[in-house]
């Protein structure tokens, strides 16, 4: 660490303050992050607006942009909002108040756009100086009571103006609208709800301060998204997001089925998730198309115009489209999730996830603050009012001295204080009114005014001593709101309906997005794996590296699963569909899963989920288990059968099955290595899922050569080398007949020499 030099004390460097640099770094990025949190990123929870949000309103109020009034251009909104509020660029504050009127984007819009503000396929708007705007009625019941003190306010940057620190916020705009933003080490992402039920959730709270999140979920049951869509979020998932402030939404597009004749039809998508933009999704499932990736799907068309309609038709009139559809839910953002997490500001100042109770309640408290202090702002103003009008009614009655005094007195304005006891506001208002003011209808209605303001102030002052009667106000606040966005209006309608997910075969689905096409998979005896198109009958031409020759080929379908069963008593599962191609030698096994080097494939054929297999060690022991239960979705296998060196998985033998499913064989033929057969029934094998198994046979020396299930009725059949088949018939096997593991006996005459069945 070199030696810090202080600068010197005249010269050229004597204005130089030696610094500590991970404390500068310290600092200047703990400014840097507070700033990013608390005025760009983060909403607050009490009018749910960014400060580019609030500070877009405010400069559209102070423009006169009411619901009522003409459009501006948005070119002179933006001007106003950067020149006096927003010291960032014009892009990012035009971005943010497009944004506030796409009906696509926000569920409630706060901006009413004229001209082209973008659209769902994700299209910009057009430039500032081409559109015009002005607020919504949402905007307004944001802004409303902010010239009567409801909320604070503060210098803008450049101490010119003031600006709001927050919002009134008579609309429950940060679930409602929802929000989203990536702070510093910490982000938000609210969906928008449906106004009518958060008013409902928030009466509820009023009436009781305690209730629980179950109830609020009752009333508000999950996000009303303004593109529509369907959750199909679980219950008890969306209970406890709500609860902790995180989760997430499982959100599907709306679909239906439409006849077209003839038994043909085409599915109709009406409503796609929330941000997903419609081109890209058209766009992306075409891809899939082209490469036939969703095979029971022929074609699709965008025939949107202001509605959405997306036309996907079936590959024939025999696909599912249920099936279909969920492919397509597997795929593309048909299907999306949407994430919950209530990270806000508190009060304005403290950032913290917060649960669905919290986040109204602090809506509600700001509410309450904001009635007190418009009721006291109100209160000021009815006093002052009521002390002019006291000093005109003291004028009234003593019309004659009060003229005689301003005419000739020489300081009139003392003299009116003295004689009448009047305040200076009192003496003031007298000297100024106007003569044709002096009869007696405007004294008549002065006392009118006056009584009417008292019966206010009084009324303002139960209102400021008694928390109840301020809870009732705010709860009939809201109850208007409630009623302006009810369900039964066209902007307050839910939009967004809750269903469960169809229960469809996983296995169908995945089928559904591979093209069925027949392939001959081959397997050599170094392990090396490819898949032939087509189904091959000579295999005679099939070619290999040097030194190495074919193990075994057989018949599938690009759908299927291939299982692999190693001398290690593990089960491989591979797809059909994933094998590399016939060009070449294919490709090592070993590539492909998670074997070890020292073992060797002992089988691989195409999985039955119905079946059952007998597999078998080379010491001789062995047991079912039904293929169902040796499905590996990892690299790593599935370990099945227990081995340990030197012995070692050897067969594997599928059980033979009839037309009910059932197992058509009843005995087992087993053949030693010392060329011993034994028979024995087949129920003497257990049936496991994983472990060693039992002995089939006894051995002194060597272990099992072969293995065969039969139905014993039908005869035990092998061949020889010459490709004959012989047949001992039930009443010629007796002799070899006995009980699992016992030693048998010699072979028959005419059993193959190599000790297989062939």
């Amino acid at each position: 660490m070199s030696k810090q030099v202080p600068p010197p004390e005249d010269g050229p460097g004597k204005e130089i303050e030696p610094v500590d640099l991970k404390s500068a770094l310290e600092e200047r990025y703990l400014a840097y992050a507070l700033s990013t949190i608390m005025h760009r990123a983060l909403p607050d929870a009490r009018d749910g607006l960014k400060p580019v949000h609030r500070r877009i309103l405010h400069a559209m109020r102070l423009l006169k942009l009411d619901p009522k009034e003409a459009y501006k251009k948005c070119a002179r909104i933006v001007g106003d909002v950067m020149g006096k509020f927003h010291p960032h660029g014009d892009q990012a504050i035009y971005d943010a108040l497009v944004r506030l009127s796409q009906d696509f984007a926000v569920r409630y819009p706060l901006v009413d756009g004229q001209g082209n503000f973008g659209n769902i396929d994700g299209d910009n708007a057009a430039a500032m100086r081409y559109t015009e705007a002005r607020m919504t009625d949402v905007a307004t019941l944001l802004l409303e009571g902010i010239t009567e003190d409801a909320v604070d306010f503060r210098k803008t940057y450049n101490e010119e103006d003031d600006e709001p620190v927050v919002l009134p916020g008579a609309f429950p705009n940060l679930l409602a609208n929802g929000s989203s933003g990536i702070a510093v080490g910490m982000a938000t992402s609210i969906p928008p709800h449906n106004a009518a039920e958060l008013c409902d959730a928030a009466l509820h709270l009023i009436k009781h301060p305690n209730a629980s999140i179950e109830k609020l979920v009752e009333l508000v049951p999950g996000p009303d998204f303004p593109t529509g869509g369907i959750i199909v979020e679980q219950k008890a998932s969306i209970l406890e997001s709500y609860a902790t402030g995180r989760g997430s939404f499982r959100v599907r597009a709306r679909w239906e089925k439409e006849e077209t004749g003839r038994g043909a039809y085409v599915i109709v998508i009406t409503e796609i998730p929330y941000q997903v933009q419609k081109s890209r999704l058209i766009e992306k499932i075409a891809e899939l198309l082209i490469a036939r990736k969703i095979p029971l799907l022929e074609d699709i068309r965008d025939e949107s115009a202001e509605d959405i309609r997306i036309v996907l038709e079936p590959k024939s009139r025999a696909v599912d489209p249920q099936i279909l559809m969920e492919s397509l839910f597997k795929l593309t953002e048909l299907e999306s999730r949407i994430s919950l997490n209530m990270n806000v500001l508190s009060g304005g100042v403290v950032p913290r996830v917060m649960n669905l109770r919290e986040v109204l309640r602090e809506w509600l408290d700001h509410r309450r603050e904001v009635l007190i202090r418009r009721s006291k702002h109100r209160l000021g103003i009815i006093e002052r009012r009521l002390e002019v009008l006291g000093g005109f009614l003291i004028a009234y009655l003593n019309i004659d001295e009060v003229i005689r005094i301003v005419r000739f007195e020489d300081d009139p304005k003392a003299k009116l204080i003295e004689r009448f006891e009047l305040t200076e506001v009192q003496a003031d208002a007298i000297l100024n009114l106007r003569l044709r003011a002096l009869n007696k209808l405007e004294e008549v209605e002065i006392r009118r005014e006056f009584d009417a303001l008292t019966d206010e102030k009084d009324g303002i002052e139960q209102l400021l001593a008694s928390e109840e009667i301020q809870w009732k106000t705010v709860a009939w606040d809201i109850g208007e709101v409630r009623g302006k966005f009810g369900k039964d209006t066209e902007l307050g309608a839910r939009r967004t309906d809750f269903a469960e997910a169809a229960e469809i075969d996983l296995e169908a689905v995945q089928q559904a997005m591979i093209e069925k096409e027949p392939v001959t998979v081959v397997v050599s005896e170094r392990g090396w794996m490819r898949a032939m198109k087509g189904h091959l009958a000579d295999m005679s031409a099939l070619t290999f590296k040097e030194g190495d020759k074919l193990k075994l080929a057989f018949h599938a379908a690009t759908t299927d699963k291939i299982l692999v069963f190693t001398t290690g008593g593990k089960f491989y599962t591979l797809g059909a569909d994933k094998l590399p191609g016939g060009r070449g030698h294919g490709e090592p096994i070993r590539i492909m899963v998670d074997m070890d080097n020292d073992q060797d494939i002992v089988s691989a054929f195409v999985h039955q989920p119905k079946g059952k297999l007998l597999v078998v060690s080379s010491a001789g022991n062995g047991f079912v288990v039904p293929e169902a239960d040796i499905i590996a979705n990892t690299r790593k296998g599935k370990q099945v059968m227990n081995v340990k060196l030197p012995d070692e998985a050897k067969l594997c033998v599928r059980l033979p099955v009839g037309e009910d499913d059932s197992v058509s064989a009843d005995h087992v033929a087993t053949v030693g290595e010392n060329r011993k057969l034994l028979i024995f029934p087949l129920v003497q094998v257990p049936e496991m899922t994983r472990g060693k198994g039992v002995r089939l046979q006894r051995y002194k020396d060597g272990g099992i050569a072969d293995l065969r299930v039969f139905a014993l009725d039908d005869g035990l059949t092998w061949q020889d080398a010459s490709g004959r088949n012989f047949t001992r018939e039930k009443a010629e096997l007796a002799e070899w007949m006995g009980v699992r593991a016992s030693a048998g006996r010699m072979v028959p005459k005419g059993f193959p020499r190599n000790g297989k069945f062939g």
